[in-house]
């Protein structure tokens, strides 16, 4: 099923017209899904949501996306976010991974996103993109001091084709990796989303490059049939 992408080819999910009274909170509706005429796409999409766990525990949490386990989970394996962090979230949208920050006792979170994010606390959330003129400068002053993490969950739209979406979720991940090398304080971390396949040469050389740990991982509340894989990248050289 195509997903909706920004101007930059990131993947921005929202659920097919036919199906939107079954996203986010409103999954538990059965009755009005039976009540309407799907097409073949959504009554998948439908189906996989209804019986996707992880769509459960999200609710029933009040996560606003079921990818707020995949950072949790990632931080349960490698640490990556400590009480105190200073943390920039890119492609934030809905807020999931910004809520699971939150709750590890960051000290200062700033999220941006072509999309707009719901407010959430403190944090400073703007919907923007990243390569405006003058954006980065306005997400350091939000912040206050450089980042000691960098997060990007963000991913292209899929057409279909492995090599052609591996390729573009990689180019928006060296993307982000960019900007962690250029604004991470030393030892600082970088997790980035990744797809499977043959085309992260350049990405990984940053990485290698500039980072004292490079591990792939894929978290256990990652679709098995979802090509995703995650990058984490610790100790920054600076």
């Amino acid at each position: 099923m195509s997903v909706p992408e920004d101007s930059k080819g990131r993947r921005r999910w929202k659920p097919p017209a036919d199906v939107e009274n079954v996203s986010g909170r409103t999954m538990q509706k059965k009755e009005k899904v039976k009540k309407k005429t799907l097409s073949k796409s959504s009554r998948d999409w439908v189906d996989r949501q209804l019986r996707d766990p992880y769509v459960r525990k999200a609710q029933e949490a009040g996560y606003r996306a079921r990818a707020a386990y995949k950072l949790k989970e990632i931080d349960e394996k490698f640490h990556v976010l400590k009480r105190g962090a200073r943390v920039v979230d890119l492609g934030s949208a809905p807020g999931g991974w910004l809520q699971v920050v939150i709750e590890k006792g960051a000290a200062r979170l700033v999220g941006i996103d072509l999309l707009p994010i719901d407010p959430l606390g403190d944090v400073t959330i703007f919907q923007a993109d990243i390569h405006e003129p003058g954006m980065t400068e306005k997400l350091m002053a939000a912040l206050g001091d450089k980042p000691t993490v960098v997060l990007s969950d963000m991913a292209a739209n899929t057409v279909g084709h492995k090599q052609t979406d591996h390729v573009r979720t990689v180019g928006l991940a060296e993307m982000a990796a960019q900007f962690a090398i250029d604004n991470l304080v030393k030892n600082g971390t970088f997790v980035a989303k990744v797809f499977q396949g043959g085309a992260q040469g350049t990405l990984l050389e940053m990485l290698k490059t500039n980072f004292d740990d490079v591990r792939h991982w894929k978290p256990p509340s990652s679709r098995t049939e979802s090509p995703e894989i995650f990058v984490i990248a610790r100790g920054f050289r600076g």
